[in-house]
């Protein structure tokens, strides 16, 4: 650090008779904003008077057989010290900040106090009870070794000041840090968190955006529609031709559906019919060999399950069956003199007594 020196260079000797004596400009440096010349003349030093227009013909630039530049602008500089932790592996770096101004550029020069760090930092070092305050802590424990620092800092510069020949000096604030490691695993477990934190936080807004669509599902394709007219990412007539679409394809679906109604409840009814058919045929003919059968009650029976109209085997059937003779005449059922001759109906009988031989 180039401070409060900035450079320092050697001139050589200006030969010649004293009224043609004259130093080259470019012999001496550019002087820097807020910074002094400081001309070593023999064994003195002496500053260039300050707001002169520099002279190449001064006496003290011409006999001066070197120059420095010192920075006279109040400056923040730091300063560090490391101090023992409780364990062996870890420290506490102590940095403490300082205003430094020049007082006397001549001072500084002939001291030639390049950085001024190097003095600041053996200040540092003089404080021989300083490292306690970190011997008794941890590491992690930084935050109570920063209290404990900065009280002793504090302390410690009301008792003895900085002293900077020269220079005034005057102590700002000390901080206290943790070893690299630490600081790099601090970080490390912080970014982790952040980057869960950030998870975490993406996660709760798409189950809120997801529960957010949801309700707007459940509400209808219309409002549905119209949130998307709103926020401008439909078009109104786009909307309106899949509207209509739906529509045509819902009504053609319901004409369908039922349409396949009707056909199969029609084919049921159909198959209904025929199967009551086919058993009252069936049942005629099982009965064409009975005896004891009322045809015409049986007919009007059939006429009623089939609507009225009598299938045309249905109706042979029946007629088959009443020209059947019901059963095997007996020898004395052709008597004139019995009793009890059948009634003018086929099929029922007039006398009790005819059952019995």
């Amino acid at each position: 650090m180039n401070y409060p020196v900035i450079a320092e260079h050697i001139l050589t000797t200006v030969q010649g008779t004293w009224w043609s004596r004259r130093r080259r400009r470019e012999d001496v440096p550019p002087l820097p904003p807020g910074a002094a010349y400081v001309f070593r003349v023999g064994g003195n030093y002496r500053t260039f008077p300050e707001g002169m227009v520099f002279d190449p013909a001064h006496p003290d630039v011409l006999d001066a057989s070197s120059v420095s530049l010192v920075d006279t602008r109040a400056r923040l500089v730091e300063v560090e010290r490391t101090l023992p932790s409780m364990s062996e592996a870890d420290n506490f770096t102590v940095r403490a900040a300082f205003t430094c101004q020049v007082t006397d550029p001549t001072i500084v020069a002939r001291q030639g106090i390049i950085d001024v760090t190097v003095p600041l930092r053996a200040y540092l070092m003089g404080d021989s009870d300083l490292p306690r305050m970190g011997a008794g802590h941890r590491v992690e424990e930084v935050n109570a070794v920063r209290i404990e620092v900065s009280h002793r800092m504090t302390a410690y510069s009301a008792i003895v000041p900085p002293r900077v020949a020269g220079m005034s000096v005057e102590f700002v604030s000390a901080e206290v840090h943790a070893s690299d490691d630490l600081r790099d695993w601090e970080q490390k477990l912080r970014d982790e968190r952040r980057a869960w934190e950030l998870q975490r936080g993406q996660r709760d807004f798409e189950t809120e955006d997801a529960r957010r669509i949801a309700e707007l599902l459940s509400q209808g394709s219309d409002h549905v529609d119209a949130f998307g007219i709103a926020r401008q990412e439909i078009d109104v007539t786009q909307a309106a031709a899949r509207i209509h679409r739906a529509t045509d394809e819902e009504s053609a679906r319901r004409h369908t559906a039922e349409t396949s109604d009707r056909a199969h409840a029609q084919a049921r009814e159909t198959a209904e019919a025929q199967m009551r058919r086919d058993m009252l045929l069936t049942l005629l003919r099982q009965m064409g060999g009975s005896e004891y059968v009322d045809y015409h009650q049986v007919l009007d029976q059939v006429l009623r399950e089939t609507g009225g109209q009598a299938a045309p085997a249905v109706t042979a059937a029946a007629d088959s069956a009443r020209m059947v003779e019901p059963g095997t005449a007996r020898a004395g059922s052709a008597a004139a003199g019995r009793a009890g001759a059948r009634d003018a109906q086929v099929g029922f009988v007039a006398d009790e007594d005819d059952l019995v031989d």
